[in-house]
């Protein structure tokens, strides 16, 4: 079956991300985003990788890098974040480690039976607007004597004189990102790749209101300027889901908005969520216990929690 089929067996309403370009601004559905707002800033983006070792043990790795006004870090964590004894390594403006740089600390896992050694290198590290380096970096993570994990760009002079006699592993894998973003307008940008083979997107999302001449809020999400999503009497509709079409996978698109319009009390942020599912799975991925334990495969996942700051 070809995707146009596809999409009409899933979702009548389905949207199918091209590779084609869009140049003008409408108000039609698969019209592209022009936003003129400057948009808000991530504060801490969060990812979950999937590791294999060459015995075939799983490991979960989770980077985590934030920014403030007053602080900067790195925090990398081992095994299921919920494990109050899982293996924590941390780097901030604070620590003799985030001054130097650059640098390896070795460590053991909650179940003391892996060794895990960190290399990082941030001293030529270039960032743009949010937490994590776009460039000039390098994070390798070594499971056991095995190549676990590279972020970066790492040079074969560091592989050959700190790395040496290690092994690559077969299979590493990014399970899902989240990010946290702060800011005075309600426009936000990212980019994801729902699968390790596929090609990086721009996401945008945004919400229009009264100020641009809208009698209520409306909800605009773009992929590669293409609008996905277009949800009008937004304060109505403050919860919904839609099926979209990404590198031929079907992707699932969740927002919950409750909190902008309902929750004075609260700290304001709205939860925009994509994950990936299999063309043969008709469920919705919030209808699944855990991603994270889900055998069919690696599912991406991502998760942006945005604040509607004044």
């Amino acid at each position: 079956m070809n995707v146009s089929g596809m999409i009409s067996c899933f979702n009548e309403n389905a949207v199918n991300v091209s590779h084609s370009s869009c140049s003008s601004y409408s108000t039609s559905k698969n019209s592209c985003i022009s936003p003129i707002l400057s948009p808000s800033t991530q504060i801490s983006v969060s990812s979950v990788y999937r590791t294999i070792l060459s015995n075939q043990k799983q490991l979960l790795i989770t980077v985590t890098w934030c920014k403030s006004h007053s602080n900067q870090g790195l925090t990398i964590s081992f095994g299921e974040n919920r494990d109050p004894l899982a293996a924590v390594f941390r780097l901030n403006t604070n620590s003799r480690f985030f001054r130097k740089k650059k640098g390896s600390k070795l460590m053991e896992s909650s179940d003391e039976e892996s060794r895990v050694e960190v290399f990082w290198d941030l001293s030529n590290a270039k960032y743009d607007t949010g937490p994590e380096p776009v460039d000039g970096f390098f994070i390798a993570i070594l499971v056991d004597s095995e190549l676990g994990l590279v972020l970066g760009e790492i040079s074969e002079e560091t592989v050959t004189k700190k790395l040496k006699n290690r092994t690559i592993l077969g299979k590493s894998s990014l399970l899902s990102r989240r990010e946290h973003c702060s800011g005075n307008t309600t426009l936000y940008n990212t980019k994801a790749q729902f699968c390790d083979s596929g090609t990086w997107h721009e996401i945008s999302i945004r919400c229009s209101g009264e100020s641009e001449g809208l009698k209520s809020p409306v909800l605009s999400v773009s992929i590669d300027k293409k609008m996905v999503i277009r949800v009008k009497r937004l304060q109505w509709n403050f919860r919904g889901n839609q099926t979209i079409f990404v590198d031929g996978l079907l992707v699932d698109l969740l927002w919950d908005v409750h909190n902008w319009f309902f929750n004075a009390d609260s700290d304001g942020y709205a939860v925009f969520m994509f994950r990936t599912r299999s063309g043969l799975d008709s469920r919705l991925w919030l209808e699944e216990k855990s991603a994270l334990k889900d055998k069919d495969g690696d599912k991406f996942s991502l998760l942006i929690y945005a604040c509607k700051s004044t």
